[in-house]
């Protein structure tokens, strides 16, 4: 991070142009601070950014962010910081800053992220209506150097109980104290009928949103309280008190300063703070750290209890692995046998009426809609997975946790991060497998280009209409528009012999007036006019790029008032329980649910969860490893004594 913003490092006694950079005020701190004064060079203090990781770094979490400060740092009221200069100083009035500070304040309530993300959203929370008081660990320097003493925590439990004598008093544990890692100011001997000592991994903003009041010393979760709407009482001096946020006990001198919560939020989260993606290994901006942490959050939260895996195919289980199984290893079974705490992952064309009901969380899980640069059947792993503990997306029979995520309302900032991504899919022209081809040529005229497909897929079993084969559906295209230029792209793995769905040459004269094999779909798409199909993905791919779709089948974007729909669209996605006619969904919206938050992405350089702006780019560059030869020789020996077993059942 710092040699990314422009600084050399090097071991040794600095030069006369050179600096010091030391960690805070850490005690190692002080050797540096010595030598900076005894050379006459500047002293820069390094402090983590207020989004930092999923685990504490003594847990092994790498920092997202970075405060890189020549003057002081943050936690230091004893001296200015750089971002108390910019809390000072800066208008903080720039309408396009605010309104991303506002998205941002949004984004991170809702997605419950914080400075450390090991908590559980599903912890229990205490009934509502308590008064919160915030321990930290002892010894930080952010208590110290913020004016503070351990005496400070004793005085802020008192004030609370003292000012509300009939409510409950909630002490919130610091995560590392909760750990075993750093002892906190409190513990089971300051329990009373009135206080209770709170070490579960909650939450942090439904914890806030449940109190009545916050009493804090210094630390982040103030700042947090501030942002869910609270005044503090704070008994130190952080970062966030002295600007009319917060009800201060030791003022702090140097700011009077009034200031909102969004241009507080501004500062300390957008201008002040050095972002860094691990994934891209560059410099970003702050909307991209909180992408890249939701990925991590989101998969450390599905799979911290780990999982026992059914019915994957061997070729498969290398990156299901490094996708799920990165806190607690993948257990591969055929039947779910002994899960020990852990959920299960089963493959949804696996599952089967035997798995154990409300004894596990079940996950379906499939390929996601951004998947590789070539076919799943000529075995390249996938960037992206979905998971589903409802349903799956292209079962049209059940509620999908896809249905749920285009009905609810997204993020803030969500439509227009959407509307970036869709603009980037179809500006660098990527579909799900990315395969080149060549567009032949095409009559003039109205140009409909029909997409066949594998005829036995899922998505034609559980969400197909009356038309269920590619030649049908060719011949409902030709009915329904005579005059129209039908083109007729078979899919890519009919093509290759690999699966069922070939129309006969005999049986395409006539219908198809173009029959583009092995043609570049994305040059297909945009030289039609619209799209016919049943299910195919190629329909919500030409929906991004602005063409009209008709389907004969219900697949998961039908339905939503965005195609001409000729299947058998389920009701719950026009009406509500009530009856009524359910809000239509915008195409970014359905973008978002589609290509943000319901699949997970999985970044083959790093080894690391990503979002998908990450696979946009890796897909974009075409620099993804490829199968090797023990890869295709294992799968075409597990294809084989699955051919046996079927065999032998009959």
């Amino acid at each position: 991070m710092l040699e990314l913003s422009g600084h050399r490092l090097a071991l040794g006694l600095p030069g006369p142009e050179d600096g010091v950079v030391v960690w805070g005020r850490s005690p190692f701190a002080q050797r540096g601070e010595r030598v900076a004064t005894r050379r006459g060079v500047p002293l820069i203090r390094l402090e983590d950014a207020f989004l930092r990781s999923v685990k504490p770094g003594r847990l092994g979490g790498g920092a997202l962010g970075l405060m890189i400060d020549p003057l002081g740092v943050h936690f230091d009221a004893s001296m200015p910081s750089r971002l108390e200069q910019i809390l000072s100083r800066n208008l903080l009035d720039d309408s396009n800053l605010l309104s991303r500070a506002r998205d941002g304040i949004g984004r991170l309530r809702a997605l419950e992220l914080s400075k450390y993300n090991i908590h559980d959203p599903c912890a229990a929370l205490p009934r509502p209506g308590y008064v919160l008081v915030i321990d930290q660990t002892r010894g930080d320097a952010a208590i110290r150097w913020s004016g503070a003493t351990a005496q400070s925590f004793a005085q802020m439990l008192a004030a609370a109980m003292e000012a509300h004598p009939k409510a409950r008093i909630v002490i919130k544990v610091h995560p590392e104290t909760a750990l075993g890692l750093r002892p906190g100011h409190f513990s089971a001997a300051d329990a009373s009928d009135r206080v209770s000592i709170l070490a579960a991994p909650v939450s942090p903003y439904p914890l806030l949103e449940g109190a009545i009041a916050v009493y804090t010393v210094s630390s982040q979760l103030g700042f947090e309280a501030i942002l869910a709407g609270h005044r503090p009482q704070v008994f130190g001096q952080p970062f966030y008190a002295g600007w009319g946020l917060t009800q201060d006990q030791i003022a702090p001198a140097r700011r009077g300063r009034t200031l909102t919560k969004t241009q507080l939020f501004a500062a300390a989260m957008i201008l002040a703070p050095l972002w860094y993606d691990p994934c891209r290994d560059r410099l970003c901006s702050f909307e991209e750290a909180v992408d890249q942490l939701e990925a991590e959050v989101r998969a450390f939260r599905e799979d911290r209890a780990g999982h026992v895996a059914i019915g994957m195919r061997l070729w498969k289980r290398a990156r299901l692995q490094a996708v799920f199984g990165q806190e607690r290893p993948l257990i591969f079974r055929d039947r779910p046998g002994t899960l020990d705490g852990r959920g299960i992952l089963v493959w949804a064309g696996k599952e089967s009426a035997d798995l154990p009901q409300g004894a596990a969380p079940v996950r379906r899980v499939e390929d996601g809609f951004l998947r590789s640069r070539g076919l799943g059947a000529d075995l390249v792993p996938p960037l992206s997975l979905v998971t589903d503990d409802l349903g799956i997306y292209y079962d049209p029979h059940r509620e999908s946790r896809l249905e749920r995520l285009i009905l609810a309302p997204p993020p803030p900032g969500g439509l227009a991060r959407a509307a970036r991504l869709r603009a980037r899919l179809v500006a660098l022209g990527l579909t799900k497998y990315n395969l080149p081809g060549a567009l032949p040529d095409l009559p003039p005229g109205h140009r409909i280009l029909v997409p066949g497909q594998v005829e036995d897929d899922a998505s034609i079993l559980k969400g197909g209409g009356a038309v269920r084969s590619n030649l049908g559906l060719l011949q409902a295209a030709r009915a329904a528009h005579p005059k129209a230029v039908l083109i007729y792209k078979p899919h890519p793995d009919v093509e290759a012999g690999l699966r069922p769905g070939a129309i006969s040459a005999a049986d395409l004269a006539g219908l198809a007036d173009v029959v583009a094999a092995r043609a570049d779909p994305v040059a297909l798409m945009a030289a039609c006019d619209e799209i016919w199909t049943m299910t195919s993905l190629l329909g919500f791919e030409a929906l991004l790029r602005g063409k009209k779709v008709t389907c004969l089948g219900a697949p998961f974007y039908a339905g939503w008032g965005l195609t001409q729909d000729l299947g058998p669209v389920p009701q719950r996605r026009v009406r509500g329980a009530d009856g009524g006619l359910l809000p239509r969904p915008s195409l970014d919206h359905l973008v978002h649910a589609t290509l943000i938050a319901y699949p997970r992405y999985y970044d083959p350089l790093s080894r690391r969860p990503c979002p998908p702006e990450v696979a946009m780019d890796r897909l974009a560059a075409g620099d993804l490893p490829h199968p090797g030869l023990a890869n295709r020789l294992l799968a075409k020996l597990q294809g084989r004594f699955a051919t046996h077993a079927a065999w032998w059942r009959q």
